[in-house]
């Protein structure tokens, strides 16, 4: 058993990043600047999108979209409920309602199927949550969209370096939202980046910075003139150039990282794919996984123990680990509002209850993958289910 704590998911911060907030920090720039404007640049480069806008959050880019495509008060969105509160909680923000469709038994990804199914005449978007950095069937879900005239928003929180029959995520002209937050792919330690087309992005940018008709860093450049208009009342969800310089540098080797992440995953399911106690993830041939999350399952007939206490099992033998995530109609806020029940979704539900996330982080090395699968493999070889002797 290892004799340190192995975290979830430590980030992937290196010389370089520390040089480049070094930098920005003696430029005397350190708020919305010149590399946040470089960063927004390389990364519309990087997934192909038609622009690129950096936010303060993934959270901050979902509600931009919202906003910016005019869904308020008597709206509803359709989402998945297996994701984070935040693709959710932003529904409320503007004053829609958020209507659930269950998901895929397979990739956890919102079902096609039941998005069809759950429109009424108050749908106005779909926001589709690329799980786990698997894509979504984004052409069944795009010819939904169209044909009822939904707006379709991407929840990319987790799908930064993937891709979708061969399109990089993100490069569509619709709303797509990512997250760099400090457990995900690339880090900013906290950030986000909104992509789209420049219309857009022309109306979320004004919304980004309080609603001001000029944004602030070139207000206060070298030329920059001092006056500004409040064109409506916006939200200060701007990036600073001390989160964009390690944006960049991420950025920079963020191939090197997603290889290293596919190695620790093939090693995993070498390990664990022959195992009929666990069901590991899956990826589509037509899709590049992004593997932000390995969520694994367990089969419980297989098993003496439940998940909760697989993992603890497994915490108890240094290895961090999480559950993603507790189902949207699973917390009491939206249970109590909308009267839902756990079996109203019963694949996000009962998926639910069967996983566990490893660690994956491109920082381990492999001791540490080792260690998470000897202690894997120990818990359920231990907890296994004998056949009954005559």
């Amino acid at each position: 058993m290892r004799e340190t704590f192995l975290p979830f998911a430590p980030p992937m911060i290196g010389e370089e990043e520390i040089e480049e907030v070094i930098d920005t920090l003696r430029s005397g720039w350190l708020t919305t600047g010149p590399k946040t404007r470089q960063f927004a640049a390389d990364f519309t480069a990087y997934t192909q999108a038609p622009g690129a806008l950096t936010v303060n959050s993934c959270t901050a880019a979902l509600h931009l979209s919202l906003v910016s495509l005019g869904i308020g008060a008597g709206d509803e969105v359709i989402t998945t409920p297996l994701t984070f509160a935040a693709s959710v909680n932003v529904i409320e923000h503007v004053g829609a309602r958020p209507v659930l469709a269950d998901v895929e038994p397979d990739t956890l990804n919102i079902d096609p199927q039941k998005i069809e199914q759950a429109i009424t005449p108050a749908t106005k978007a779909i926001i589709a949550v690329h799980y786990a950095g698997h894509p979504v069937q984004l052409d069944a879900i795009r010819d939904i969209a169209e044909r009822h005239n939904l707006h379709l928003i991407e929840d990319a929180a987790h799908a930064i370096g993937a891709a979708y029959k061969n399109q990089p995520i993100g490069s569509g002209s619709n709303p797509t939202c990512f997250s760099f937050y400090a457990t995900k792919n690339l880090t900013t330690g906290e950030g986000g980046m909104l992509t789209g087309d420049d219309e857009f992005l022309d109306r979320a940018r004004m919304l980004s910075l309080h609603g001001m008709s000029r944004e602030a860093w070139s207000r206060y450049s070298a030329g920059g003139k001092w006056a500004y208009d409040i064109a409506a009342p916006g939200f200060k969800y701007n990036m600073t150039d001390i989160q964009a310089a390690i944006g960049l540098q991420q950025l920079r080797r963020f191939e090197a990282m997603q290889s290293r992440r596919r190695e620790i995953v093939a090693q995993y399911q070498s390990a664990f794919a022959n195992d009929p106690a666990l069901q590991t993830p899956v990826c589509h041939e037509d899709v590049t996984h992004a593997w932000h999350l390995y969520v694994l399952r367990i089969n419980e007939s297989e098993l003496t123990i439940e998940r909760n206490q697989l993992i603890e099992a497994i915490n108890a033998r240094n290895i961090g680990t999480s559950v993603h995530f507790i189902p949207i109609h699973m917390h009491s806020y939206y249970a109590n509002r909308y009267s839902w029940k756990p079996e109203d979704f019963p694949v996000a539900f009962g998926n639910f209850n069967r996983m566990v996330s490893l660690p994956l982080s491109a920082k381990m090395s492999d001791q540490d993958v080792a260690d998470v699968i000897e202690a894997v493999t120990d818990v359920v070889a231990v907890s296994r289910r004998r056949a009954m002797v005559a």
